[in-house]
């Protein structure tokens, strides 16, 4: 396994560095090799932390988490993935099949209900063309309201922008994580 190519933050942090991780991360635990990786940034590391959707905002969690895992499944962002799945996907009691689907599963996969079938149709048409096509509009539309759409554009463009500084840092994987299927 090669190292990352940025040197992460080591302890002790500054307060104010301190103060980013706290509002992420649960009290006492390391926070993530992404955050110290770019916390050795003055100028970004603030910006991405407060550019964040994992606040109660107006989608389910779960839709939420389907967003983030096939747009990073999508970029190959094993990293990021592998922390979702076992942060997120565990504890909402996502088993082994949802999980795998997000890398492997098509928008037509049984896996999915109609409203998820939109969503990771929605994650590979941004993926692949950076739009989205008026069928998929139309199916977006009957499962959420304006404000969910643009949160959910969001979230896979903010996950796009996650997935390649975990991948162009060439970041380890956590060792809490989920592997990689089929690593």
């Amino acid at each position: 396994m090669t190292p990352p190519r940025i040197e992460p933050l080591a302890p002790p942090y500054s307060p104010e560095t301190q103060a980013l991780f706290d509002l992420v991360m649960p009290e006492g635990m390391e926070p993530l090799l992404l955050f110290r990786t770019l916390a050795t940034s003055s100028r970004i590391f603030p910006r991405f932390m407060r550019a964040g959707v994992l606040d109660r905002g107006p989608l389910a969690i779960r839709d939420r988490e389907l967003v983030i895992h096939r747009t990073t499944a999508r970029c190959g962002a094993a990293y990021e993935w592998g922390v979702h799945a076992a942060a997120f996907a565990r504890p909402l009691e996502l088993d082994d099949a949802w999980i795998r689907a997000t890398v492997e599963a098509s928008a037509d996969d049984p896996t999915w209900e109609p409203q998820q079938a939109a969503l990771v149709r929605m994650c590979d048409e941004l993926h692949a063309d950076a739009s989205i096509s008026d069928a998929t509009w139309s199916d977006l539309r009957e499962h959420f309201d304006e404000p969910q759409v643009l949160e959910l554009i969001y979230t896979a463009g903010l996950y796009h922008a996650v997935s390649f500084l975990c991948n162009g840092l060439r970041l380890p994987p956590e060792p809490f994580a989920e592997p990689w299927p089929g690593a």
